[in-house]
């Protein structure tokens, strides 16, 4: 299958603390050779100061100067580097369990996910941990990296053990395609470079593995989602009388002549041009950022949703969502949230906590209703007014949302409806 030079595939590492995250993406882009010289004379010049020997790669992902003291990675640090056959976008997200959230904001526009399991350790709860938050957020490709293979000296009885207790608790999940590598990321061992330590693995190394993989688009091309983000009306020579609908669309495919219904109005009409800074077009499809102009004069508003007349969304006020927890405050028992969804604010509150998830087990929890800092769990949420939602696994966009605290407009939960 050929491979579009221009294709992007972003994905996400995850894996517990000492890994090797930033060492495995530091030895990516230095062996891909995607690294500037300025970039390696500045990390070359830290290393020889922090007493290392050669290049210490975790200096290349490792975010800010404080951080890189510390010894830690925190937050998420986007990584963007292209090699002749594919650009990439890479989400590095910390090992700390209490970092869980970050992996959920890093994997959310994911088409595959890193895990990295030191060999030595084998599985260990952060492994189920980021394995179940790949598989709610549906991301299409999983690699198992089992990294240090060199200090359990290349044995290819260890790898298989791993791979056993992976394949165990992970055939629970929904995964559609995981496949597993064994490296050493220091030394470069199937990492851009195949190992002559492990000739035992026949398979390719990992950057061939992502430059390879089949990307599928997330995006829904069957059902037409519009939200409107704003109304234009332009008072200059030529624009005096129109209106446009501003956004970007979420899914489907608009075109002139399209019958259409606003919600949660429930008002009809018909699409009468779609244009942009550019022109007007025949079509245009998710995720282009448009403005329709339709041929009635209805009263459409922010946070509306242009939808077809014969496939339109649901408009409910009470849903029930997978949440993931973000603050380091608990949730209080039915107060008052401001929920975005595509263009949509306004208040919601957390109705019930139908259960949590057990991440070791992945067991329900039935009777603990106190959401803290990670908690995976399944709630009902209820709305002021009525959202136009999908099932997060038919739509990524009108199917997820987040939680804010109007207080300190902290991001409070990340949210998938089912």
């Amino acid at each position: 299958m050929a491979i579009d030079n221009n294709q992007l595939l972003r994905f996400t590492t995850a894996g517990s603390v000492d890994d090797g995250k930033s060492t495995l993406i530091g030895r990516l882009l230095y062996d891909s050779k995607a690294i500037f010289e300025d970039q390696l004379e500045a990390v070359t010049v830290t290393s020889k100061r922090k007493g290392h020997e050669g290049v210490d790669l975790a200096l290349f992902t490792d975010g800010l100067r404080d951080e890189r003291e510390q010894g830690i990675t925190i937050d998420v640090a986007y990584r963007y580097f292209t090699t002749p056959k594919r650009k990439f976008i890479i989400a590095d997200t910390p090992g700390h369990i209490q970092y869980t959230r970050n992996m959920v904001t890093g994997a959310s526009t994911a088409n595959a996910a890193l895990i990295l399991i030191d060999a030595r350790h084998g599985v260990i709860e952060q492994t189920k941990r980021h394995a179940f938050i790949a598989s709610l957020l549906q991301i299409p490709h999983v690699i198992v990296c089992v990294n240090k293979m060199d200090l359990v000296k290349y044995d290819e009885t260890v790898y298989n053990n791993i791979v056993s207790q992976f394949e165990e608790f992970s055939s629970k999940l929904y995964v559609k395609d995981v496949r597993f590598l064994p490296m050493s990321a220091l030394d470069g061992d199937n990492v851009v470079n195949r190992s002559t330590n492990m000739n035992w693995f026949q398979g390719a190394p990992l950057l061939h593995t992502l430059e390879t993989l089949h990307i599928s688009s997330d995006v829904n091309k069957i059902d037409a989602r519009f939200p409107v983000q704003t109304v234009l009306r332009p008072q200059r020579d030529g624009f005096i009388d129109y209106r446009g609908y501003a956004g970007r669309i979420a899914s489907g495919i608009f075109r002139p002549g399209d019958d259409i219904v606003v919600m949660p109005s429930g008002f009809n009409s018909k699409v009468k041009t779609i244009d942009t800074d550019k022109g007007t077009l025949e079509e245009a499809f998710a995720p282009m950022s448009v403005s329709i102009t339709l041929e009635d004069d209805i009263d459409v508003s922010r946070g509306d949703m242009i939808v077809k007349l014969n496939n339109q969304a649901k408009a409910v006020q009470e849903f029930d969502a997978m949440i993931c927890w973000f603050n380091n405050k608990a949730a209080r028992p039915r107060a008052k949230y401001t929920i975005v969804h595509t263009s949509n604010e306004q208040k919601a509150m957390i109705k019930n906590v139908v259960y949590k998830i057990d991440i070791n087990t992945y067991s329900r929890i039935e009777n603990d209703k106190e959401l803290t800092m990670n908690d995976i769990s399944r709630v009902t949420i209820k709305t002021t007014r009525p959202i136009m939602a999908d099932e997060y696994r038919d739509n990524r966009i009108t199917g997820s949302f987040i939680l804010i605290d109007d207080a300190t407009h902290e991001t409070l939960a990340a949210g998938m409806i089912v």
